[in-house]
């Protein structure tokens, strides 16, 4: 059979997978499988699980958002599993992959007395997500791949433990996949097999987030003047509060922030210790052609991020025609890599945003270059990759 006929069956496992309670969680996976699935001859089935804490244990607020969550449910055709596993808080995270590990191998059990066949098992997130996978694939004696996507790889195996867990998983898997060249040189830093790593970046969706009318959107969503949108969970490490001082030496401007989370209420009380209620609009969670609209509105996207893998917000912002000034860490150099993408910050402060943003607005780009720009990233080469290493793995097991 030849690679052009060859179908390939995957069971994609993630943690990280859109729900209808979080339209927007693991978005990127969800994106790549689409179009993996659209452009090769490629079925796949998904099972995203989900945490449970027992009421017994507390720490219900926090996950009071995943009871609803369905078991099952199909988005956009691709069947989706959405299996509980257990939490412990505040001292779990070491046991977090085993608990992951026995809820994938029972739902893994019912999809076989389901007569439900896979070639390859597709996994995202080395932690704890990888390590569980590592654990399934072993026992069931199936080829696995895992992709690394960002704080999995940059931060967590600063813990001893999880590193090498994280090791021991990559060294069992097939192969590695890194979003970003960064993130494989850091794999191979913490002594990953640097020929079982391959890079394969995220691409962006070029129908979905496309140049609008923009004084239409900003009319429509009440926008004037200079405005600047920070979009990411409210989480102290996307570095809202930065975004927000920075408005301090920016007294032109006005800032959208785009996302929930923990944060929300630390950054209003910033917001009104600075005195700029006025200027800085929180819109909660958007779902992605409400964030088009948004990007299309804003004359800027500021991302300060202090980790990040690829951050695929900044490939929607420029296939909007919206600028960026981003933080320069560890896969956004790779992004933001013309003077039409936009800015990137070398010092993570609010004086060092400010300064980005005034230096964007001083050689402000046209619109249509920076779309350009964001064409130069369609998904293409990376569902071409992506298929030619899947097809690979499923033909190598056949001749096993």
């Amino acid at each position: 059979m030849s690679q052009a006929d060859a179908n390939v069956s995957l069971l994609v496992i993630s943690s990280l997978y859109p729900n209808p309670a979080q339209e927007r969680h693991g978005i990127f996976v969800e994106t790549r499988l689409r179009h993996l699935c659209e452009a090769k001859p490629v079925s796949a089935r998904v099972i995203a699980p989900v945490p449970w804490v027992p009421p017994l244990l507390g720490g219900m607020a926090r996950y009071q958002q995943y009871v609803g969550i369905p078991a099952y449910e199909e988005r956009h055709g691709i069947p989706v599993h959405h299996p509980r596993y257990l939490v412990i808080p505040y001292i779990g995270m070491l046991l977090t992959p085993f608990f992951m590990f026995l809820s994938l191998l029972m739902a893994v059990n019912r999809l076989k007395r389901e007569n439900i066949e896979f070639d390859l098992i597709d996994a995202h997130y080395y932690y704890p997500d990888g390590v569980a996978v590592a654990l399934l694939a072993t026992i069931l004696k199936r080829t696995f791949t895992v992709t690394a996507r960002g704080t999995d790889i940059n931060l967590i195996p600063e813990v001893a433990l999880p590193k090498k867990m994280i090791l021991w998983a990559a060294g069992r898997a097939a192969a590695s996949i890194t979003v970003c060249s960064a993130l494989r040189d850091r794999m191979v830093e913490i002594g990953a097999d640097g020929r079982k790593v391959h890079v394969m970046r995220n691409g962006v969706d070029l129908e979905l987030f496309r140049p609008l009318e923009r004084e239409q959107c900003r009319s429509e969503l009440l926008v004037s003047g200079n405005t600047l949108i920070s979009v990411g969970h409210l989480i102290d490490r996307k570095g809202h509060d930065l975004v927000i001082a920075a408005l301090l030496d920016l007294p032109d401007y006005s800032l959208v922030i785009a996302g929930d989370g923990e944060e929300l209420g630390t950054l209003q009380q910033l917001v009104a210790q600075h005195c700029l209620t006025e200027r800085v609009r929180f819109l909660g969670a958007v779902t992605q052609p409400e964030l088009c609209r948004w990007l299309n509105a804003a004359d800027a996207l500021v991302l300060a991020s202090s980790r990040e893998g690829w951050a695929n917000v900044l490939l929607e912002s420029m296939a909007c025609g919206t600028p960026v000034v981003a933080t320069s860490i560890w896969g956004t150099p790779e992004v933001v890599a013309a003077e039409e993408a936009g800015v990137l910050v070398e010092t993570r402060t609010a004086s060092g945003i400010s300064k980005g943003v005034q230096k964007l607005f001083a050689d402000y780009p046209q619109h249509s270059k920076t779309r350009a720009y964001a064409e130069l990233f369609s998904w293409d080469a990376t569902v071409n990759s992506l298929y030619s290493l899947f097809h690979s793995l499923t033909a190598c097991k056949a001749q096993a």
